[in-house]
């Protein structure tokens, strides 16, 4: 079968032979005139076909990228275009949204996508891992606990018994209100082809989130307040994590975790299930931490905001401070290592986010509210061992 410019080429013969044929040669007239009509019949069908082979190509081309990159095989669409240029007919090439621009005036369309993509995790999961404590209308919040056991003795036959008694304190949480709060113009809401409106009310539980996460490690404590897991009271007595078993690194070696594992817990066992809290920054020091052979020193999975150490559990938190970071004075608290059952946050009304296209209708702004009534403190005795950085080449623990 002849191409549309093998057909054509032959139109132009027949055009110029029409001239040559002698006068009264009827005959040869309408046998050139036949052919001709019968030509641009056939020009026509390659045409119509390639323009619908076009039409073909370019909805199997659109269903390709929509299921995927790679869904659709190149080489077969090259193939196809190549055939539909020789049928001469005409090629697009597709890239999402098709535009063919015909001359100088035509109005450029300009697309925007209707969605809004989020940015990196900004909040750590620590909040979702301490243990809940649901209060709805309470006021505040007490949890018991034993400082110490008393320890048996022998006792003579008719003397009194041995005193053994234990001691006892408690963890005190009260009320605390946390919110966020921010606002959108309403031809945000009724214009933009992106739901920015949605993201905008995400992003004040996202807020809410993050005060919590970071009031659960430096929370100050008092009225009002959370009290974090680095907080400590003014005296000594009142301390519910002992404070002379923090321990202080200059620096992560090759024998960091085992002197945070080994120095938690009591004298009688070593704690499983506890969970290292720590900043991004001392993650990747103990991934880059070389013994003295070369080897890595610790073997570390990374998944997202967690993952193991030498199948230690960790979270990262932005909100403690990095062993590792110069600007880290001595003596700052940088990360947390026990069980994470040991922080109680009680909340005495659930997360609420509000939207409010009233409180600001003249200025045509739409408001948007997150708060939550929480406390939070450490509900055990000595829950947690804390490691603060200390000066340089100096390691001290209990």
């Amino acid at each position: 079968m002849k191409t549309i410019k093998e057909l054509k080429a032959r139109l132009r013969e027949i055009g110029v032979q029409a001239k040559e044929v002698a006068p009264g040669d009827v005959e040869k007239l309408n046998a050139l005139l036949a052919e001709a009509r019968d030509i641009e019949a056939k020009i026509a069908e390659a045409e119509d076909r390639a323009r619908l082979q076009q039409i073909a190509d370019d909805a199997a081309e659109g269903a390709a990228q929509t299921a995927g990159e790679g869904a659709q095989n190149p080489q077969d669409t090259a193939t196809k275009r190549g055939n539909a240029l020789k049928a001469g007919g005409k090629v697009k090439r597709s890239f999402g949204v098709k535009n063919t621009i015909t001359s100088s005036s035509t109005v450029m369309t300009q697309h925007t996508a209707n969605d809004v993509l989020p940015g990196f995790n900004p909040t750590s999961s620590l909040v979702d891992r301490v243990r809940i404590v649901p209060l709805p209308g309470g006021e505040s919040y007490k949890r018991g606990f034993v400082k110490s056991y008393g320890t048996g003795d022998y006792t003579a036959e008719g003397a009194a018994a041995a005193t053994a008694e234990p001691v006892f304190g408690y963890a005190e949480m009260t009320k605390t209100k946390i919110t966020a709060y921010c606002e959108e113009p309403e031809e945000i809401a009724k214009l933009a082809p992106a739901d920015y409106d949605r993201a905008i009310g995400d992003s004040v539980e996202v807020a809410v989130r993050k005060k919590l996460n970071i009031e659960i490690m430096k929370g100050a404590g008092g009225a009002g307040k959370l009290y974090g897991i680095f907080y400590n009271p003014t005296s000594t007595a009142d301390d519910i994590i002992d404070r002379n078993t923090d321990l202080s690194i200059s620096a992560i070696d090759e024998n960091t975790l085992d002197d945070i594992i080994y120095n938690y817990g009591g004298d009688e066992n070593v704690e499983d299930a506890a969970v290292l809290i720590l900043n991004k920054q001392d993650l990747k020091a103990f991934a880059k931490c070389r013994k003295t052979n070369g080897d890595k020193a610790y073997k570390v999975v990374n998944n997202g905001n967690t993952g193991y150490i030498d199948g230690v559990p960790y979270i990262i938190n932005s909100a403690c401070a990095a062993v590792t970071a110069a600007v880290t004075a001595a003596g700052t608290y940088c990360m947390a290592y026990g069980h994470l059952s040991h922080y109680e946050m009680p909340v005495f009304s659930d997360m609420e986010v509000q939207r409010s296209t009233e409180y600001k209708f003249k200025e045509g702004q739409i408001a948007h509210k997150g708060e939550i009534f929480a406390g939070g403190n450490v509900a055990s005795y000595n829950g947690f061992i804390r490691v603060k950085k200390a000066a340089a080449s100096s390691t001290t623990g209990k």
